[in-house]
């Protein structure tokens, strides 16, 4: 039971809590490097290709891959749609922080648990049942979730924590008077409306393929080639393609490594493990983060509106943990009850084969 419950619960908690904190980090390293003159474009090709490499040896030494049979063509047309999804998703986004803030990423990433609920309701990956206590505690915790997440980011209140040196505050970022705003928080927008489509299409390869290392070595192959075509159309000077050893480098190498390696091989691995909703429900978990990195890495000033906020996502975030938990527990009891012959064999046919073997004894 304990091995169980570490593998099924403590375990997928963990990751997505650091992957959570480790894209924060990632998407304020890409706005230092963008800031310096990086292209986005020639970004995502870089750090997809250097995550493909990492992956390269894993179809051949996977275990996984030596159990299962081969990748079907069917498959991999999903792993292919799922690029392009990918690919799409990631210019969009790193368009948009480079235009406006990885602040106003991680507000509107809240988005994401809505649209994947939906997404997943229509495609029948999630049962709402209106009188089910485990279905209130997931749409209530979604909205309240959600809403906390919305306050953190239009209330300021009153500073609670006031830094020795001034610094550029959350909301201070999200009222920038810059054009380029507005361009970035939809290009944001769409991003997060193609990642609940992202974890749907991971969600059905790894029913048919349940081998993470090797999908995503795949994914991030047809991401950079994907990338690389966008990028040689809206990059064609040389010049922008070429890297130095400086932020733009780190960047590349640390998203390559730590995003589009290790997050995207953690999201699969969570995927199969327990679903789309459970992984879009991380999301608002960022908005706390970045409020608190930015108040102990970069001095930040604590508004009682951050902290209000943060804590109604805690309660929202955590009632729906409660909700998959029971609705779990529900599911896992529900065979215990037959044994696999009654639910298997019909009573008539286990008469007929008892009989039948009994005359066999007898002739014997």
């Amino acid at each position: 039971m304990t091995k169980k419950y570490c593998y099924k619960d403590l375990v997928p908690f963990g990751a997505m809590v650091t992957m959570e904190c480790i894209n924060v980090a990632l998407n304020t390293l890409f706005k230092a490097a963008t800031l310096k003159g990086m292209s986005y474009h020639v970004f995502v090709v870089y750090a997809y290709a250097v995550a493909a490499f990492v992956l390269l040896p894993s179809p051949f030494f996977s275990k996984r891959s030596r159990v299962l049979p081969p990748l079907s063509k069917p498959v991999l047309y999903k792993i292919g749609l799922l690029g392009l999804i990918g690919s799409s998703s990631q210019i969009m986004g790193y368009t948009g922080i480079s235009l406006s803030s990885p602040t106003l990423s991680s507000a509107i990433s809240n988005l994401v648990p809505a649209f994947t609920f939906l997404l997943a309701i229509i495609f029948r990956m999630e049962k709402v049942a209106i009188r089910s206590s485990s279905s209130q505690a997931k749409v209530l915790g979604t909205i309240v979730s959600i809403s906390g997440a919305f306050i953190v980011t239009l209330y300021i209140g009153p500073p609670i924590i006031i830094p020795h040196r001034p610094s550029l505050s959350l909301h201070q970022t999200l009222k920038s008077s810059d054009q380029n705003w507005a361009i970035g928080g939809l290009l944001l927008t769409a991003e997060y409306i193609l990642v609940p489509m992202w974890y749907i299409v991971q969600v059905q390869i790894m029913k048919v393929y349940p081998d993470e290392l090797t999908v995503i070595f795949y994914y991030n192959l047809s991401v950079s080639i994907i990338a690389a075509i966008v990028g040689v159309i809206s990059e064609p000077n040389a010049s922008a393609w070429k890297i130095g050893f400086d932020t733009s480098l780190a960047s590349i190498l640390c998203s390559g490594f730590f995003g589009s390696f290790l997050n995207n091989t953690v999201h699969a691995y969570v995927l199969r493990i327990k679903g789309a909703v459970y992984v879009a429900m991380f999301k608002p978990l960022s908005i706390v983060i970045a409020c608190a990195m930015g108040v102990v890495f970069l001095g930040d000033t604590l508004h009682l509106g951050s902290l209000v906020g943060a804590t109604i996502i805690s309660i929202g975030f955590y009632t729906v943990m409660w909700g998959k938990a029971t609705e779990e527990e529900v599911v896992e009891d529900v065979p215990s009850h037959e044994t696999p012959t009654t639910q298997n064999v019909p009573l008539l046919q286990s008469y007929e084969a008892d009989r039948v073997e009994k005359k066999m004894d007898a002739s014997v």
